[in-house]
């Protein structure tokens, strides 16, 4: 059976009331039409997560403390705001919602120690305004080059959605150092619950 036809039927199958394993479908798992996610995704759901778990009770004066040559914890989350954002919503729909993003947080801007609140919106609006987006993908959407300004991406989709995941990882590790320098005690570990909350499933949906 084709991952399409087997996403098909998983939908047909919680339409009906039967369980089927969360990981398999898409992250609004209590809407009453739900969308297949491809699994990479579901790993950049996962990685998001953590994100958040990792910055749970900053404050907005720890958040904007900078520990040279480190950035700001509030710089840090507008950056990766700003990477889903270019990758995900301008170059993989064509929209710019957040013109201001990258003068404040893209790559080659200077250091900043933006408001903690403002880059948590930014965020959050970077990540629901990709997430109908991410939830479409294919594998074979994945192996594609999108395009933003008429020019090509200088990665696939696929690579793109790995380089954010891989991303997160890193400024979860310089934030939890960035932590450690605040003083900040019982941090939490990482990785956490991946065994149930995003377990490896095959690209062709097939369920273990």
């Amino acid at each position: 059976m084709s991952r399409r036809n087997h996403n098909r039927a998983l939908v047909a199958l919680y339409d009906q009331g039967n369980a089927v394993p969360w990981i398999c479908v898409g992250y609004s798992a209590k809407k009453e039409h739900m969308a297949v996610t491809h699994p990479l995704v579901l790993q950049l759901r996962f990685t998001r997560s953590e994100w958040r778990r990792a910055l749970a009770g900053v404050s907005d004066e720890e958040a904007r403390r900078r520990f040279l040559p480190m950035n700001s914890i509030s710089w840090m989350i507008g950056h990766l705001a700003w990477q889903e954002h270019r990758y995900f919503v301008m170059a993989g729909q064509g929209r710019n919602i957040l013109p201001e993003l990258g003068l404040l947080v893209g790559n080659g801007a200077p250091a900043s120690t933006p408001p903690l609140a403002e880059m948590w919106a930014a965020w959050r609006t970077a990540t629901e305004a990709a997430d109908p987006y991410l939830d479409a993908l294919t594998t074979e959407d994945l192996t594609r080059y999108a395009q933003m300004n008429g020019r090509r991406m200088f990665e696939t989709t696929g690579t793109l959605l790995r380089r954010t995941t891989y991303h997160y990882w890193y400024h979860i590790g310089e934030a939890q150092a960035v932590r450690q320098l605040l003083g900040h005690t019982n941090l939490p570990e990482f990785v956490g619950d991946i065994g149930d909350a995003a377990p490896y499933v095959p690209e062709n949906g097939a369920v273990g």
